[in-house]
């Protein structure tokens, strides 16, 4: 039986580029820094001769994490093929206060997102989707009402 949702990760391209967008741009705090590597990660993951870079992060309400993962031995490319409506994981939504004071100091940093913030139909929330460095879709949310 699961108990909670413990964390999700994200491969990223450039750890210390991701970590402007994530800790600088939408506050998220470090947690935990760690490069991993050796028989247990490779065992883990199903590769061989891992070496990646990880940064558990924390939106500081809640026990749910993020984890940024740079693949040092293993480098990847973003598929600019795949959509968000493409099966797997489509994107990451966060829970945000003042959407847009946020919205524009991320257009400012060069950030792009599909629209500006619309009101949900049902009057629930402000959203806005983005998209972070290697060109993973972010959710912000700002909840206006009780619907």
């Amino acid at each position: 039986m699961v108990r909670n949702l413990r964390h999700f990760g994200i491969v990223v391209k450039d750890v210390e580029r991701s970590l402007r967008f994530y800790r600088d741009l939408l506050g998220l705090k470090i947690v935990k820094v760690a490069n991993e590597s050796g028989p247990y990660i490779d065992n883990m993951l199903a590769l061989d001769h891992v070496s990646v870079k990880t940064v558990k992060m924390s939106a500081g309400e809640g026990g749910t994490f993020l984890e940024l993962l740079q693949f040092v031995s293993h480098p990847r490319h973003f598929d600019p093929a795949r959509e968000i409506c493409s099966l797997g994981p489509s994107h990451l939504a966060f829970t945000v206060e003042n959407l847009d004071s946020l919205y524009e100091r991320l257009l400012l940093s060069g950030v792009s997102f599909n629209a500006p913030p619309q009101l949900s139909p049902d009057g629930y929330a402000r959203v806005a989707f983005c998209e972070d460095p290697d060109g993973s879709s972010i959710e912000l949310v700002e909840v206006i009402g009780g619907g």
